[in-house]
């Protein structure tokens, strides 16, 4: 049996307001070797011991970018369309299992309170995907446990 392609994704985590929640998903980057793409404005401190905290002693092992701004990212980057997976509570391009997910993909989620700006989804829609949820009594999960969620169905053929 051949060896699975190696994955290069990165996580994007734009404005995040959460510093627990970023300490998780970097602590899930470093259990991948992920890339961790941070956009500003933060509402903390990256120095914060919280992040520290829910990372644990793995945050010092967080492969981390920052920028200030999306314009900066894509600027930076310049990923193709084809590399950019937005994850939205009603995304309309369907569910996270849809997709094929290439090794180089952008998994890209916003703050906790607002999600993705509507500038940065315009024209993007049919990129824009959402995690089922069976209950009508959730409005929405937890950014770490839906990017955790969402990290694992990307990469699983790359995890074998």
């Amino acid at each position: 049996m051949s060896e699975p392609a190696r994955s290069t994704m990165k996580i994007v985590l734009v404005t995040p307001e959460i510093p627990g929640n970023t300490g998780t998903i970097g602590r899930t980057c470093v259990a991948l070797d992920l890339e961790l793409i941070l956009i500003r404005p933060y509402g903390f401190d990256i120095t914060d011991k919280s992040v520290r905290r829910a990372g644990l002693d793995y945050w010092k092992h967080v492969r981390l970018s920052e920028y200030d701004d999306w314009a900066a990212f894509l600027t930076d980057r310049a990923p193709r369309r084809d590399q950019l997976f937005f994850f939205e509570e009603f995304g309309t391009g369907g569910t996270v299992y849809d997709p094929e997910y290439p090794p180089d993909a952008y998994l890209v989620f916003g703050r906790e309170t607002k999600g993705l700006q509507p500038d940065i989804l315009s024209g993007m829609e049919d990129r824009c995907f959402r995690l089922p949820m069976r209950s009508p009594h959730i409005r929405s999960l937890n950014l770490a446990n839906a990017a955790t969620a969402v990290i694992y169905q990307a990469m699983r053929a790359y995890l074998r």
